[in-house]
């Protein structure tokens, strides 16, 4: 299971406190594999909701107290759910929508894609500040808004990936306002319409990246460091983004070893 395949998670890092490595193991694992069932190999859409509802009736075992026989759901709850005392809405949020992912392939407005990630990202940092033990209100906040601004970056990096899955996250109403077709989307035309369009919509991915980057300073040790790197590798793509104006059908921004350097010496000083 390859440790970079999931987007907004410090999978196997060496970074990560020895004690969260297990459990985070155990959550990525579970977020990997219901991830793929819905995105990925040739099952038609009724058998990936189906594997989907299945791990879903799993957690159900979970909830009313049971023990799973589903290897998968059992080394969640004994690595990561028991010993850390997780609440398991999370999982079901994630479960939601990835079964959403299936059936849905527009987005009228930023709302529902907001609502998307709501449920797709933010469990996955709401997670890590559980297992951490830091679970106020404000970092629950700070932490939503860098997993949703994650979630947009991937989203703008990937436009043109995201099309040939016959997906497009860029709100249906934005392509209206900026005078910007599916069909350019699928000429791979990135026009002046596009670029003003892409610059809007990493703006307000930009903004909410920001406003949750003080979590990253306030959580301590490991865990803060690499929170850091994770901030400062979104912003790294942006600018990236901005650099090939936003000509995702060219290349697919991606940071590479010179970045890494950058993101580590940065998140150590800050």
């Amino acid at each position: 299971m390859s440790v970079g395949h999931y987007e907004n998670f410090p999978v196997g890092s060496l970074i990560l406190p020895r004690r969260l490595r297990k459990p985070v193991h155990a959550v990525y694992a579970f977020a990997r594999t219901a991830d793929d069932m819905a995105d990925e190999g040739s099952m038609p859409s009724e058998a990936r909701l189906a594997g989907l509802d299945a791990l879903r009736r799993e957690l159900d075992v979970l909830a009313s107290g049971g023990r799973s026989a589903h290897p998968l759901i059992a080394r969640l709850d004994a690595e990561a759910v028991v010993p850390f005392g997780l609440d398991l809405q999370p999982f079901y949020d994630l479960l939601s929508a990835f079964s959403q992912d299936v059936v849905k392939t527009r987005y009228a407005h930023f709302g529902e894609l907001a609502d998307y990630c709501r449920r797709s990202a933010n469990p996955v940092g709401r997670i890590m500040l559980a297992l951490y033990g830091k679970t106020d209100a404000v970092s629950v906040a700070q932490s939503d808004g860098i997993c949703t601004a994650l979630q947009l970056v991937n989203f703008w990096q990937d436009v043109a990936v995201d099309w040939q899955k016959g997906r497009v996250y860029i709100p249906q109403d934005d392509l209206l306002k900026f005078g910007v077709s599916e069909g350019q989307i699928a000429e791979g035309r990135a026009d002046a319409a596009f670029q003003r369009l892409m610059a809007y919509e990493c703006r307000r991915a930009f903004r909410m990246l920001k406003a949750g980057s003080p979590l990253a300073r306030e959580l301590k040790g490991r865990i803060g460091l690499e929170l850091r790197m994770i901030v400062l590798g979104a912003q790294l793509i942006l600018q990236k983004l901005d650099a090939c104006r936003y000509d995702v059908f060219a290349q697919r921004p991606v940071l590479d070893k010179k970045d890494w350097l950058i993101m580590l010496k940065r998140a150590l000083w800050k």
